[in-house]
């Protein structure tokens, strides 16, 4: 996969996370890969642009085990990713839902 240089004003750090997206076929999320998580937010690559500041609904599943954290994303930047067809994505964590804060702080902390 190309890489991609971004300047890293990132408030927590975030470790790479190379699974795909689950999304409704022919969405804007169909054939997309996640590429790093962190607290506060996820980064991924995609085939189709999505608009800043659009809002996305998104569960997380961290484990198999696990009941899965629920947030609601908003895209803070969008860049094309060099010598590709796609795009690289970058989404804060607008609200963390029903008791979503706890796990993903637990997540980062182990």
């Amino acid at each position: 996969m190309p890489t991609l240089t971004v300047s890293d004003k990132r408030r927590e750090e975030r470790v790479g996370c190379f699974v795909p997206v689950v999304g409704k076929e022919g969405s804007v999320f169909d054939q997309t890969q996640t590429v790093d998580f962190s607290r506060g937010g996820l980064g991924f690559i995609s085939k189709k642009e999505i608009p800043l500041n659009k809002e996305i609904a998104i569960e997380i599943n961290l484990g198999a085990e696990e009941d899965p954290v629920f947030v609601i994303g908003q895209v803070c930047w969008i860049r094309p990713v060099l010598n590709s067809d796609r795009f690289r994505i970058g989404i804060n964590f607008k609200d963390v839902l029903r008791g979503s804060k706890a796990r993903l702080k637990e997540y980062f902390d182990r």
